[in-house]
Formats: structure tokens, C-alpha cells, sequence
């Protein structure tokens, strides 16, 4: 990133990368050995290079905050039990977008378009939450890109 859109991107994310759950996010593993904290910036960070080098016109002030928070559930799914036949889909990868989505409104008082852009990150595994907006598609786009990344770097 150039430094002008670096200053740009750290002003959209200043306001929730500051606080204190949201640094809470470097406790808990996501990919291989990444934070969440850190796979949710490098989301971030890709959604908006998507956005503005593709010309893709979304909001980047509802974008990039909703791809920071985007995996915002707050507890290690490591340690979750291997769900049954009866409950699974109760499983991390079902559930854990509405559970950031939740959080982030109680903490942040998030906008429903926001609230919705991450709760549909997980398309398709959660198919009936489709991304119904371009911050959305874009969101649920480089989630999957960077957790591919992550997955094949770790191994």
C-alpha cells in the first residue's frame, strides 16, 4: 500500500482498532498460527485494496470496519466440542459470523448494513446469508482469500 492509502485505511479502522476487545482478538488463533486479530486486518486491508484498485465504488467507511469485526466472536473455536451428526450446524464455521455480527453491534453500535455485511461473510457455508450488498460480496471475497492463504502458509 502507498502511504496515502495506508494513513487512509489506519482513519477507517482507528476508532474499533483501539479498543480494547478488539485488541483482545490477538488472544485467540484463527489459521494455522495467525491471530484473528491479525487475519481480520489483513481482510481489512485487502477488502480495501479490492474496493479502490478495482474501482469498485463500495463504502470504505462501512467496508473496511466490517472486515476488521468481521471474525470479532471473541473466544478460541479450538476448544469448542466436534459437534455431532444431530448439531452440526451449531459448528464454529456455521454460527461464528452472527456471533461477530452481535458483537460488533453491542460494542459498536454498528449499522444494520454493517451488521448484515458481516454476518454473510461465510457464504456460501452459510447459504441462506447471502451477501446482498458490494461491501459484502467484497467482504466475504477476501475473507476467503486471505483464510486460503493463511491455511496453505501454515502447512
Amino acid at each position: 500500500m502507498n502511504p496515502r492509502d495506508e494513513e487512509r485505511f489506519k482513519a477507517l479502522i482507528d476508532r474499533y482498532d483501539s479498543h480494547p476487545m478488539v485488541q483482545h482478538m490477538k488472544d485467540f488463533i484463527q489459521h494455522g498460527d495467525t491471530t484473528t486479530y491479525d487475519h481480520c486486518r489483513r481482510v481489512a486491508k485487502l477488502s480495501y485494496l479490492i474496493n479502490n484498485k478495482l474501482h469498485l465504488n463500495a463504502d470504505d467507511n462501512l467496508l473496511v470496519p466490517a472486515a476488521l469485526l468481521h471474525d470479532f466472536f471473541l473466544y478460541d473455536w479450538h476448544d469448542l466440542p466436534a459437534p455431532t451428526p444431530k448439531d452440526f450446524f451449531s459448528n464454529h464455521g456455521f454460527t461464528h459470523s452472527k456471533v461477530a455480527a452481535d458483537n460488533a453491534k453491542e460494542v459498536f453500535d454498528i449499522s444494520d448494513k454493517m451488521h448484515d455485511t458481516i454476518e454473510t461473510h461465510m457464504w456460501p457455508l452459510t447459504i441462506t446469508k447471502v451477501p446482498r450488498s458490494r461491501e459484502a460480496a467484497i467482504l466475504c471475497f477476501a475473507d476467503k482469500c486471505v483464510a486460503l492463504q493463511e491455511t496453505l502458509s501454515g502447512r
